[in-house]
């Protein structure tokens, strides 16, 4: 598949089923991940967020696929200010960031230089307009990355102390989850 046929075909509204079959085709082919990270930031949102869709899923059902261009995607990770799109991309970095994550993904995450990284998700974090999906996955990343960033913690809980009374009931049961895997 071509970037242009891709283009095409998410201009128009995704189904699940879609999105799963475009994953299955891309996994499987030779197709530029660098172009659907590029696709993200699409003039038109709608386009950018199917784009991030598929490349979540993408993340989710073959993450192995993925990992040669994890550096790319953390790159652009800090430039992504469609929220729609930002969703998937807070997803993605708790995937590659988590405890779980394959062998290969932690030794990126431990090479790379994450303090741009750590500072945007900490802007998403406090930012007011951004929802509580992306929060709580800002959250996750967070507190995997305080292995490396030992000053995380601390910033973390007070941060969490401030923010806790001001979101929902969904994020205080989330802040609850993190403060046990900070211990």
């Amino acid at each position: 598949m071509q970037s242009d046929v891709l283009l095409t075909i998410i201009k128009s509204t995704l189904s699940k089923k879609t999105v799963d079959e475009l994953t299955k085709i891309i996994s499987e082919s030779d197709f530029s991940f660098q172009d659907l990270i590029d696709l993200t930031f699409h003039k038109e949102e709608k386009i950018g967020f199917r784009a991030s869709w598929i490349l979540e899923t993408i993340c989710i059902t073959n993450l192995e696929r993925f990992l040669p261009h994890i550096l790319y995607f953390l790159e652009k990770f800090p430039q992504q200010n469609n929220l729609s799109c930002r969703r998937h991309y807070s997803k993605i970095l708790t995937l590659i960031t988590k405890k779980n994550a394959p062998q290969t993904a932690k030794e990126i995450i431990n090479k790379y230089d994450t303090d741009t990284l750590v500072e945007t998700v900490f802007s998403w974090l406090i930012d007011e307009k951004v929802p509580v999906a992306i929060k709580s996955h800002c959250l996750n990343i967070l507190a995997n990355l305080n292995s490396k960033h030992s000053w995380i913690k601390e910033e973390l809980k007070q941060t969490m102390d401030f923010l806790v009374d001001k979101e929902s009931i969904a994020f205080y049961a989330k802040v609850k989850q993190i403060r046990k895997q900070l211990k």
